[in-house]
């Protein structure tokens, strides 16, 4: 008896001296079989985050749309030369962009695919948020990012067939049309409501927008900080990612600008395209992800869409507040004398404008 019980004290001593055998927090231990408790950290919280999260961007938009007017929004759809700018931007600088990158920094085949799949991604909802922030073309915004989450079902496998044909075969690639779907209904019917209530009650449109848009700018920091807890596992990649990560949205936002503004546009909308070039749907480039590769390839960059996010955010919010430091620097005091000059300067104009059928501009810087 003596001797067993120096024999089982023996074996769980060295049991627990040798602490590769088993993990402490293991149920189930025979040697070096183990059997872990299953950690569903990840999967309830991704489950709780995307409930959460979903409602909230369905409260936004609505409190977007409720700054869109209907005579607007329709005339960006009949004259689309403003929504062509943001296609042209969307599916074709955004995946050369990201081709480029792929090239240049010459990561793994898998790593490549992941940065093209960000770039043929369409425009994501924060960038409405952000051009509300900075008196972008609303309308434009709304429509832009409508018909860039429409026209992916058709330009995402083009742009993939085209750009990853030297890493891998775009069949490969699993599409989840379900979730562009989603994204669209998700987007379509709140803006709709939200236009009807401005069409309907204007004045109360006017608060709910203040209310939307500071929820808004709050559920873009919480997608962020959130992210980085979900993932908390999953930061362990190349470091070439981290800096195609920074480089890429910045050229994004910085390519847009400038196309538009080659395109003729306004100073208001060359921000607007800007933000929708540069703001990707980086919860649909994870989706694509996670069914299209393999646990041993998801270690090698699966975090990429979360990096992506964060810089797109960052940038974002470096441009909304060059934005504002510009328009409190450029917009000074004025006197009363030039108070009283603009307001009679403004009467002669409107009414010459009446009298000569002219029309008054209306357009922001």
């Amino acid at each position: 008896m003596q001797t067993y019980l120096l024999s089982q004290q023996f074996n769980a001593r060295s049991l627990a001296e040798n602490s590769t055998a088993c993990p402490a927090n293991a149920t189930v231990c025979n040697g070096t079989s183990c059997v872990l408790r299953e950690d569903n950290f990840n999967e309830t919280l991704s489950v709780i985050l995307s409930a959460v999260l979903t409602t909230m961007l369905a409260l936004v938009m609505f409190s977007m749309g409720c700054n869109v007017e209907l005579k607007k929004f329709w005339g960006h759809i009949k004259r689309p030369w403003g929504i062509f700018v943001g296609f042209l931007c969307q599916f074709g600088i955004m995946p050369l962009t990201a081709f480029l990158l792929s090239l240049i920094f010459n990561v793994l085949p898998v790593q490549a695919v992941v940065v093209l799949i960000m770039g043929c991604c369409p425009g994501g909802t924060a960038s409405n948020v952000i051009a509300y922030w900075v008196d972008g073309d609303m309308d434009l915004s709304v429509s832009m990012t409508t018909c860039s989450t429409l026209l992916a079902m058709g330009m995402m496998p083009l742009c993939l067939f085209i750009y990853t044909k030297m890493w891998t075969d775009s069949n490969v690639i699993v599409l989840p049309y379900d979730s562009i779907g989603i994204s669209l209904v998700a987007l379509v019917i709140p803006v709709s409501v939200g236009m009807y209530v401005n069409h309907r009650w204007p004045s109360k449109a006017k608060i709910i927008l203040k209310i939307g848009s500071i929820l808004g700018a709050i559920l873009i920091v919480v997608i962020a900080v959130v992210g980085g807890i979900l993932y908390k596992g999953s930061w362990t990649i190349s470091p070439k990612l981290w800096i195609i990560g920074t480089i890429f949205p910045a050229a994004g936002y910085s390519l847009g600008f400038f196309l538009a503004r080659i395109a003729g546009l306004s100073w208001h909308r060359c921000r607007t395209v800007s933000l929708e070039t540069g703001m990707q749907n980086t919860q649909l480039c994870s989706a694509i992800v996670q069914l299209s590769f393999s646990p041993e390839q998801l270690e090698l960059m699966f975090t990429f869409p979360l990096i992506y996010s964060i810089f797109q955010i960052l940038f974002a919010l470096l441009i909304l507040g060059g934005y504002r430091v510009y328009i409190r620097l450029r917009v000074k005091p004025k006197t009363d004398v030039e108070k009283t000059e603009e307001k009679e300067d403004s009467k002669s104009t409107s009414s010459h404008a009446k009298i000569n059928g002219g029309f008054v501009s209306n357009e922001t810087i």
